[in-house]
């Protein structure tokens, strides 16, 4: 699992999708400030987030796994 690779297709999808990291957070069920990080590579999602994140994207988790 490549930390950059990881943050920067979540950065790519959320903004494909249009939503801000407050809304992305809000339907993650975490803080702003975590997806920050996240997108940042200061630190990694777990696999119940990247699962969740996968279905606000609409796309598969191996696709965000790159």
């Amino acid at each position: 699992m490549n930390r950059d690779k990881i943050s920067e297709k979540m950065r790519s999808l959320r903004k494909e999708k249009k939503l801000t990291q407050k809304e992305l957070a809000a339907k993650l069920y975490v803080t702003p400030s975590t997806v920050s990080k996240w997108e940042n590579g200061v630190a990694v999602p777990d696999i119940y987030a990247i699962t969740s994140m996968a279905d606000v994207f609409g796309v598969p988790v191996t696709e965000l796994l790159g």
